[in-house]
């Protein structure tokens, strides 16, 4: 049996173990959320792998997401037709205005004229 002859110092030791280091984990983005997840793992936020649901009820989940980004797609579509008919209201209204300020002016002038 190999037994040391003597003791190994403090230095040689530190020297030995120099190279002996840890290694960060190497982090990605998952696809689904964006959220840093362990490489070749699932995401522990949102449940998928490779950008596939693995747990069940993580399947259902993606069901119902995916049913109300379809919602969401609906209602800006439909609020992109409002905001384009708004200044076309907004036009109008200033035309009234004006209309309204000329015919203050004409009365105006006409009382001027009958005192």
């Amino acid at each position: 049996m190999a037994v040391p002859k003597k003791r190994t110092g403090h230095s040689a030791q530190g020297k030995r173990r120099s190279n002996w280091k840890a290694t960060k984990p190497t982090l990605t983005k998952c696809p689904n959320c964006g959220q840093a997840v362990l490489a070749h793992t699932v995401c522990t936020a949102c449940g998928t792998y490779k950008g596939k649901p693995v747990r069940l009820k993580d399947q259902d989940a993606t069901v119902a997401t995916e049913e109300v980004k379809e919602t969401k797609k609906a209602k800006k579509s439909t609020k992109k037709a409002k905001v384009e008919e708004a200044p076309k209201a907004e036009e109008t209204k200033a035309e009234v205005v004006e209309e309204v300020k000329a015919e203050e002016v004409k009365e105006e002038a006409s009382e001027e004229k009958a005192e």
